[in-house]
């Protein structure tokens, strides 16, 4: 008899595998299959902070300035983001994300909406139901 944590465990793995595909499929059509972990959540902090100034960008991250300018300098280069002066100071300058940026940033809630697009599909309405009540009991 197999036991029922196991199963769970595979099931879990299996979705978790989609997860990643999907993932890497976006991150191929965007020609960055080799971008770090590290990478995307920077992408994912410029993209939850708006408006973000290096300093800013540094303090939220705990990181130091220079290494933000290396980083962003990066990030020109791949065309993930831009930069563009302050209007009211022309030292301060914000990062913003390009349309590739935010496509990386927002790259793992597409994946995880891709998988669940993939369940809509072949549970019906009651399974889902029982499925989201389920998941719902877990905190």
């Amino acid at each position: 008899m197999v036991d029922p944590r196991e199963q769970l465990f595979e099931e879990f793995e299996k979705l978790a595998r989609i997860r990643n595909e999907c993932s890497c499929r976006i991150f191929s059509e965007c020609g960055l299959s080799d971008m770090t972990v590290r990478q995307i959540a920077y992408l994912r902090m410029i993209d939850e902070q708006g408006d973000v100034t290096f300093s800013r960008l540094a303090e939220v991250t705990n990181t130091s300035k220079p290494t933000i300018t290396e980083m962003i300098n990066r990030f020109v280069r791949m065309e993930c983001v831009y930069r563009e002066p302050c209007p009211d100071d022309g030292r301060i300058m914000y990062i913003h994300l390009t349309e590739k940026g935010k496509t990386i940033a927002q790259a793992e809630q597409a994946a995880l909406r891709q998988v669940i697009e993939q369940m809509a599909d072949v549970l019906d309405e009651d399974e889902l139901d029982l499925l989201v009540g389920i998941l719902r009991k877990v905190r």
